[in-house]
């Protein structure tokens, strides 16, 4: 069993920066592909970036160039960088973790833990 917890969030004008974090417990961090997913009021979970085990990284087309995923496999951590952000990043952010093979790196239903959410306000 993982436990993920996600922080970082907060309110920001258009334009700034946020750092989102995600603590994983276990041994087994770096076996994990990590994935960070967003949820708007009244929309779908949608995925925003992943990082698989080896480090290789995916981006949604929404984020990419202002985005930017990293773990850290010593701290047991998935950091994701927000910059350049604008009011429709407004979202609650999740972190992920699951044994997922790349080709579904992008799809909600792979990852097998969730971390409880953190808020990201973006104003106008």
């Amino acid at each position: 069993q993982v436990q993920l917890v996600d922080s970082g969030g907060g309110l920001v004008q258009a334009g700034g920066s946020l750092r989102l974090s995600c603590a994983a417990s276990g041994h087994t961090f770096s076996t994990y592909a990590m994935g960070w997913f967003r949820q708007a009021p009244g929309r779908e979970r949608e995925f925003v970036a992943a990082v698989t085990w080896r480090g290789g990284t995916y981006y949604a087309d929404s984020v990419k160039g202002r985005f930017t995923i990293s773990r850290d496999n010593a701290k047991n951590t998935v950091y994701l960088q927000l910059t350049g952000l604008k009011p429709e990043d407004t979202a609650v952010y999740y972190c992920a973790a699951g044994w997922v093979p790349d080709n579904a790196i992008v799809r909600r239903a792979a990852y097998d833990y969730w971390g409880q959410g953190t808020q990201v306000t973006v104003s106008s």
